[in-house]
């Protein structure tokens, strides 16, 4: 352990608070931007491979879901990042308001908090006073709301990875499925949609310190039973059109 570890207290490999809300939010709007891409445009080209052979109605349909999924996408995810932000916003400003208007009364409130973590009443009142010189707002944002002042997420940030995420992820089947011969593009398109879903929910797993294998399972069943519904409701179609 270095010198640094030893004085933080941190150790290599551990998850912190600092900074791992912000990672949590963009892997999440990253893995789920890139499997709903994944996920939803195999769906669309494999439902009209089933009911036709015609290389340019499956180009135009699977553009189209990337292009509307994309837009989907980014436009969910700022409205939901926003609302969490605004929230966010006004319990801070509220906080401020109260530090300012009655600092006595938050000491006292933070002390409280501290107490019933553990620590006796005077080191408690030590803490909150000193955590209170260096930075008020942030000692009782973290204590009482949970929330970093310095890593509120950004819902533009958040729509534009979630907008990329989808577009990169609905490329793969959309591009297999146009350039394999037709003989092999749907038995292609599963087998590479299958192995794409299993390295996302690897990686989900991996980044956000979760079971691997779970992960990777859900991802590839929930994968597989939206190709095979779509494929056969498109091919049933296809013979009654």
């Amino acid at each position: 352990m270095s010198v640094d570890e030893m004085e933080s207290g941190q150790h290599e490999g551990e998850a912190h608070q600092g900074g791992f809300n912000s990672r949590l939010n963009w892997l999440r709007a990253g893995v789920l931007g890139a499997n709903d891409g994944i996920v939803s445009t195999a769906g669309v080209v494999l439902g009209v491979a089933g009911a036709t052979t015609d290389r340019t109605a499956i180009l135009i349909a699977g553009v189209a879901a990337v292009v509307a999924g994309a837009m989907s996408m980014a436009a969910g995810e700022y409205v939901s990042v926003s609302t969490q932000r605004d929230s966010e916003d006004a319990l801070l400003e509220k906080e401020r308001r109260e530090l300012e208007e009655m600092p006595d009364d938050e000491l006292d409130e933070l002390t409280g908090f501290y107490v019933a973590k553990g620590l006796d009443e005077d080191l408690a009142r030590q803490v909150a006073e000193q955590l209170t010189e260096n930075d008020a707002l942030g000692a009782h944002a973290e204590v009482e709301l949970g929330i970093d002042p310095d890593d509120l997420t950004s819902p533009w940030h958040a729509a534009f990875a979630s907008m990329v995420a989808f577009t990169v992820g609905a490329l793969l089947p959309l591009l297999t499925i146009l350039l394999v011969p037709d003989g092999l593009r749907v038995p292609v398109t599963m087998a590479a949609v299958t192995g794409a879903l299993a390295i996302t929910g690897w990686t989900s797993a991996e980044l956000g310190y979760g079971p691997r294998g779970w992960a990777v399972l859900r991802n590839v069943l929930g994968g597989l039973f939206a190709m095979v519904l779509t494929f056969g409701i498109g091919s049933a179609l296809g013979t009654q059109v």
